[in-house]
């Protein structure tokens, strides 16, 4: 069946075939403890449940890892290669049931998790072609030595995967780790832990051997911490808010294990007045609600020239209220809120603003699903004419709440942009090439587009600065976090 005949068949009721039990060694294996259940935020309801893994399934996991990885660094880089692009096929293969999935779980539509399924396939893909060209280089130190350097894989890695993409944010950093030659534990977030079990499953199935890939599902305060602490894991990748990246980075310190963390947001959009209209309506409205705002890049501050303001407020205004959500399987506009938990911060972030008397365009309010009146769904949110120290502009709410500023100056335009704790990513609309290369330069932030939001793909490496995080994935300094550097030197024999 297609991906929309398998989400009419769920939505009439069909139920799902799920993976149960937590992936060790190359198999399921069945959970011992609690369980937990996953609901479907487009219903508000459960759909299944998973295993509540702890610290003897990290235990285990970490052993089949760590085996493993005596076997898998030495597997020749060109059969690597042909590895992961079996993966990456395999991914396509089963590309419906997977994005799914991922759509009942996170609670996005259909396409935009078909589209997730889809960069995660390309991730393996890129990855698989940079396996064999992990190469060092000789140094000349005179003729009575030889030196030369080695790039090794750098041992466990562990993976915190986010809820928000659940699966490609598993392919950015197992492609790579893999590729390197490393073996992977990876705990999903507990709302939406099917696609790592499923990906894990495909991905053995596809070659990778067993033991080098191992998933548990789980909390947080249990199996996350388990993970992160432990010192047998040589590298750990986390991608979530800032708060619970400290706590990661407090946990792992004692063992000093290496960190790559992508936390939190608060991208700004600079239009200038002499801007496209359309494009930047069209690009601040696919920046900021797409997958509801639950995106760590998402282009949360729009930052507008006064001449620009009022024209762009009404066609944002326009198309913010055209914008059709509900059940992510019907395909609408926008999706749900992953989980009633966060519902309730985004409309507590909205609520507080209108109570400081600050300006709500359009929307502001929780919403159910048009066709059912269930789930957990906000409406496409605008709140204008903010000051720079409003906690709408400083603080990630994190759902579909665009926060506008407005400018007079080029340098006002760069204050605003750097004046908050964070720097994932920025945009700048204007067809002046002279300022765009300007503000590229003095915009603060790991990703700077021109006249577009979010272009790029796998071939660039992405990343933040301050409170964003630190380290890249993504790109051929992705693979950099898994490898490490060996210098070599040789004393030449005597003539």
């Amino acid at each position: 069946m297609s991906a929309q005949q398998m989400a009419d068949a769920y939505l009439s009721g069909t139920a799902l075939d799920l993976p149960d039990g937590h992936f060790i060694n190359g198999r399921f294996v069945a959970g011992q403890g609690d369980r937990m259940e996953s609901v479907d935020p487009g219903l508000g309801e459960a759909f299944a449940s998973f295993a509540l893994g702890g610290a003897a399934e990290i235990d285990a996991a970490l052993d089949s890892s760590r085996k493993a990885f005596e076997m898998w660094r030495l597997v020749k880089p060109s059969d690597r290669t042909a590895i992961l692009l079996r993966c990456a096929n395999a991914i396509r293969a089963n590309a419906d049931r997977l994005a799914l999935v991922e759509a009942i779980d996170s609670g996005k539509t259909l396409a935009e998790a078909q589209g997730d399924v889809a960069s995660s396939a390309r991730l393996f893909e890129y990855y698989a072609g940079a396996a064999d060209k992990l190469d060092g280089r000789s140094v000349d130190l005179g003729p009575d030595y030889t030196a030369f350097t080695r790039r090794e894989p750098v041992g466990v890695t562990a993976h915190i995967i986010p809820w928000n993409y659940p699966t490609s944010t598993f392919a950015r950093g197992v492609a790579p780790a893999l590729a390197a030659g490393c073996t992977v534990v990876a705990k999903p977030a507990e709302t939406t832990p099917f696609t790592a079990l499923l990906l894990a499953e495909i991905l053995t199935e596809a070659g990778v051997p067993e033991g080098v890939i191992n998933v548990v599902t789980g909390l947080g305060r249990d199996a996350g911490a388990a993970l992160v602490s432990d010192p047998r894991v040589n590298h750990i990748t986390f991608t979530g808010s800032v708060a619970t990246g400290v706590a990661v980075t407090q946990a792992a310190a004692p063992n000093v294990t290496r960190l790559t963390l992508e936390l939190g947001g608060k991208s700004p959009l600079v239009a200038f007045a002499d801007a496209d209209l359309e494009a930047v309506a069209d690009g601040a409205t696919w920046a900021i609600f797409s997958n509801a705002g639950q995106i760590c890049s998402a282009g949360s501050r729009l930052i507008v020239e006064r001449g620009l303001r009022d024209d762009l407020l009404d066609r944002l205004k326009e198309k913010a209220q055209a914008i059709t959500f509900g059940h992510g399987l019907r395909n609408p506009d926008m999706g749900a809120i992953n989980s009633d938990l966060h519902l309730g911060r985004v409309a507590a972030h909205v609520d507080a603003a209108r109570a400081r008397g600050c300006k709500i365009v359009t929307g502001g309010n929780v919403a159910t699903d048009p066709e059912s009146g269930k789930g957990w769904f906000f409406e496409p949110t605008i709140i204008a004419d903010l000051s720079a120290d409003d906690p709408a502009v400083q603080d990630e709410i994190f759902g579909p709440v665009l926060s506008v500023q407005v400018f007079d100056t080029e340098d006002e335009a760069i204050r605003l942009a750097n004046g908050t704790a964070f720097g994932l990513m920025a945009s700048v609309y204007t067809p002046d090439l002279g300022r765009a290369m300007r503000l590229t330069q003095a915009l603060d932030s790991g990703q700077v587009t021109v006249n577009d939001y979010w272009a790029g793909g796998v071939e660039l490496p992405f990343g933040g600065n301050h409170k964003s995080g630190y380290g890249r994935e993504k790109g051929l300094e992705g693979l950099e976090a898994y490898t490490t550097t060996k210098s070599i030197t040789i004393k030449n024999a005597s003539r």
